[in-house]
């Protein structure tokens, strides 16, 4: 059976896919980051060999597609057939998912974006990397902070009978918003609905600024999993917001659609793939300033058993063109 592999490498998260020959999902695969973005690849690629064998599965990886800010690390790491950015590859899979989609609104653990739609072309996109107020993270911190796991913390926001008003421009004032409020004695469900409120609004006045927000609506990324803030996006919306089924993993899904269609469309290419040998390789980063020049580019490097494979960061090309074999590289 030939399958393709789609992994998102993001900074919370690592999601891996399979899709069979015709596009559609054989497995899906989530894995935490940690901050350590080889290791969670090399974890994720044993689980899903594991996977594999353990179903007797008679799989054939016929293409690679990688995404998310640690693309370019994974592509090397595996060996891509496909590098695309986040705004591609969530753009491909819910038009895979909703062929009409005209908006996406994608939320993940540490940023946010807003992709338009038209005719089954973007047309515009914006993103915030710069504020975590209603990302993943954010959500998850205010969850612990009142002793709830993340899923009860969610769904209290339905039980809401009137939602205070939070001040959602900045986490931090969004956090101390709440804190006064629970002092001042309202209670927890009316907060939380105010919270989700309050980070739609900031969603949509400032990633969605001046951008024309049309049905069909698709929510995803894993914030989608929350009900509070599907239902705050439906009110400030006043549409139906659609959530995919495999919307945590909608990524991985469209890098591995990429993959699919530049293997169908060059039938005379073989993968890149190195086989799931990768898992065992022994694989370092590191990275240094290049002060040859005013850009002080920030160059990184990984290498395979202390031999370099890549380097990118630089806007000149000097290291990236220039890789050679190095050896006896010290990383103490």
């Amino acid at each position: 059976m030939k399958s393709y592999m789609g992994i998102d490498v993001g900074s919370v998260s690592t999601n891996i896919v399979l899709l069979d020959d015709k596009g559609d999902l054989i497995e899906k695969l989530y894995v935490r980051t940690n901050g350590q973005p080889i290791n969670a690849v090399q974890k994720g690629l044993k689980k899903i060999e594991e996977k594999i064998k353990a179903n007797g599965w008679d799989v054939e990886i016929a293409g690679v597609g990688t995404t998310g800010s640690g693309r370019k690390l994974a592509a090397v790491i595996v060996g891509a057939d496909v590098v695309k950015n986040e705004i591609t590859a969530h753009a491909v899979a819910a038009m895979n998912a909703v062929p009409e989609v005209q908006t996406v609104i994608e939320i993940g653990g540490q940023d946010s974006k807003i992709i338009i739609i038209r005719n089954r072309v973007v047309a515009d996109f914006a993103m915030n990397t710069v504020c975590a107020a209603g990302t993943g993270s954010f959500l998850d911190q205010q969850a612990a902070r009142l002793s709830l796991t993340i899923e009860k913390f969610s769904r209290m926001a339905l039980n809401a009978q009137t939602p205070v008003r939070i001040a959602g421009r900045c986490s931090v004032f969004a956090e101390s918003d709440m804190i006064h409020k629970q002092q001042m004695g309202h209670n927890l469900p009316d907060i939380i609905a105010g919270l989700c409120d309050a980070l739609v609004r900031n969603h949509l006045n400032n990633v969605g600024k001046g951008k024309e927000i049309l049905s069909p609506i698709v929510f995803q990324g894993g914030v989608a999993a929350n009900e509070g803030m599907r239902e705050a996006f439906r009110k400030a919306l006043d549409a139906e917001i659609i959530i995919p089924e495999n919307f945590e993993v909608m990524g991985a899904i469209g890098a591995a659609l990429l993959a699919r269609e530049k293997m169908l469309q060059n039938k005379d290419i073989k993968t890149a793939f190195k086989g799931f040998s990768t898992i065992n390789c022994d694989l370092k980063v590191r990275g240094f300033e290049c002060s040859e020049c005013p850009n002080l580019c920030e160059v990184v490097e990984i290498y395979e058993n202390l031999q370099i494979l890549a380097r990118w960061g630089d806007r000149c090309g000097k290291w990236t063109e220039g890789i050679q074999e190095q050896k006896n590289v010290n990383f103490n």
